[in-house]
């Protein structure tokens, strides 16, 4: 019995010593949560230029917003009816249309009632342009512009040695802006030149290189 009575003491003292080291290494090499809050203390300073920075920050953010709300009412208040008044246009191509089935028509052609239905059709199409108009919408100008895709819609090619290649000599359907926006381009046909001046062309083009 003396000799478990020795044993368990020598077990006791062994662990007593495991632990006396293990809080020997811990007080040398210091406690890692501490050392950790020493690592994030920062400095007044630190603090205050962190703040200084996330109120910058937060400003720029509000001012940015306010310029977004600010383009946001600007473009609801210009072009908030951009839709309605590319539906409302299709009026004036309806009108287009109908004056001239009543031209084409052989039975009122040339009669006084077809003369006074179309001097009405074309006060109707003026007083809409003008309230168009009124409204920040205005027709683009095609005849005898040259070809501008920004604004026109190349729909044919016609022969035309008088004009330039390019030049719109036609139109089919009217086109609009509403302000500086595109509403519709203008449908047109355009000119080009005959085969006949592209082989004068030719001609012209091999005889001055030979020269």
């Amino acid at each position: 019995m003396e000799k478990d009575q020795n044993v368990n003491s020598e077990n006791q003292n062994e662990e007593v010593k495991d632990t006396l080291t293990e809080e020997q290494i811990q007080q040398e090499q210091g406690d890692p949560k501490e050392k950790n809050e020493e690592i994030k203390e920062i400095t007044p300073e630190e603090k205050i230029k962190e703040l200084e920075d996330k109120v910058a920050r937060a400003f720029a953010e509000m001012e940015n917003q306010r310029r977004r709300f600010e383009k946001e009412k600007e473009d609801a208040f210009d072009y908030g009816g951009f839709s309605f008044a590319k539906e409302a246009l299709n009026l004036i191509d309806n009108l287009e249309r109908s004056k001239q089935i009543l031209e084409s028509d052989e039975v009122l052609k040339d009669t006084e009632a077809l003369k006074k239905t179309l001097e009405h059709f074309e006060i109707i199409s003026k007083d809409m342009i003008s309230i168009f108009s009124k409204n920040g919408i205005t027709p683009v100008i095609s005849i005898g512009k040259k070809l501008d895709p920004n604004q026109h819609q190349a729909m044919m090619e016609i022969d035309d040695d008088q004009k330039e290649p390019g030049t719109i000599v036609q139109e089919i359907q009217k086109g609009f802006m509403m302000k500086d926006r595109l509403l519709r381009p203008a449908l047109v046909g355009v000119s080009k030149k005959t085969k006949v001046q592209d082989e004068l062309k030719s001609e012209e083009n091999k005889e001055n290189s030979g020269n």
